[in-house]
C-alpha cells in the first residue's frame, strides 16, 4: 500500500506566491495531498484559496510557524498520513523533492528527513550562515548528531513524529525540538535539495531577527531542552 502523504502549507501573506506554491505540488509530487493553513493573513491569501477550491484552514488571528505548522500536524493525525511535510509557501521549496525524501524515509528507516542545502555541497561563508554552523556544532555537542542544514524549512516527518508535533505544545518546527527527539532516540536524516530564492514578499527574518533567532535557538539547545520532557 502506498504511504499517505500530507504536505503542510503554512501561509502569512503569501498572496504571490501561493498559487505557484500549489500548483508545484499538484504537477511535481503526484499524489501528495496538501492544505494551506492560512495563518491570519491580512492580504489576498484567504480569497485566492478559496477562489481556485484549494483545501485551505483559516485561522482567525495570525500564530505563527509554530501554531500554523501544529494545526497542519493536527489535520495529519486526525486524518492518518502516514507522512507529513513542512513546505513553505513563499516558494523557496521545490516540489519534486518531496517523494524522494519519502523514499529516503522508507529505506533509512528515519522519523523525521531534513531537506538539505548543505549535506552534499558546502556552505557558503556569510554571517546567517556562520549563525546555521554554530546551531549545527551546538546540535553536536548535544546529541552526537551532524545535521548540516538545521535552519532549513523543508522537513518530512513519520507518523510516530506526528502525533508529537501535533499534541505537544512546546514542539515547534524548530532545530532545538528536532535536537530534543534526536536526543531521545528519533532518527534524523538528510537528504540534498537545491532550494529557490523567494520570488515574491519578504521574509521576516532581516538581519538582526536572524542573528537573535541564532542566539535563542543555541541557548535552547545547550541549556533549555534538557529540562523539556520526553513525552514518551
Amino acid at each position: 500500500m502506498e504511504p499517505r502523504i500530507l504536505a503542510i502549507i503554512p501561509a502569512y501573506n503569501e498572496e504571490e506566491n501561493i498559487v505557484s506554491t500549489v500548483e508545484d505540488l499538484r504537477e511535481n509530487a503526484p499524489g501528495v495531498d496538501y492544505v494551506v493553513i492560512n495563518d491570519g493573513s491580512k492580504d489576498s491569501t484567504g480569497e485566492i484559496c478559496r477562489e481556485r477550491g484549494y483545501n485551505c484552514i483559516n485561522l482567525p488571528v495570525n500564530l505563527g510557524l509554530a501554531g500554523g505548522f501544529q494545526t497542519g500536524m493536527k489535520y495529519a493525525l486526525r486524518h492518518g498520513y502516514d507522512y507529513a511535510v513542512q513546505f513553505d509557501a513563499d516558494g523557496q521549496h521545490s516540489a519534486a523533492y518531496v517523494l524522494p525524501m519519502v523514499r529516503h524515509a522508507q529505506e533509512t528507516g528515519s522519523n523525521i528527513v531534513i531537506g538539505s542545502r548543505f549535506c552534499a555541497q558546502k556552505k557558503p561563508f556569510s554571517a546567517r550562515m556562520m549563525g546555521s554552523a554554530l546551531i549545527t556544532g551546538m546540535i553536536r555537542l548535544t546529541t552526537g548528531e551532524r545535521i548540516q542544514d538545521p535552519t532549513s524549512g523543508m522537513r518530512l516527518f513519520d507518523r510516530t513524529m506526528i502525533p508529537l508535533f501535533a499534541n505537544e505544545l512546546d514542539y515547534s518546527p524548530e532545530p532545538d525540538t528536532i535536537a530534543l527527539v534526536a536526543r531521545n532516540g528519533a532518527k534524523v536524516s538528510e537528504v540534498q535539495v537545491e532550494m529557490r530564492d523567494r520570488v515574491a514578499g519578504e521574509s521576516y527574518l532581516n538581519f538582526t531577527k536572524s542573528i537573535s533567532y541564532m542566539l535563542r535557538v543555541c541557548f535552547s539547545i545547550l541549556l533549555v531542552q534538557w529540562f523539556r520532557k520526553d513525552p514518551s
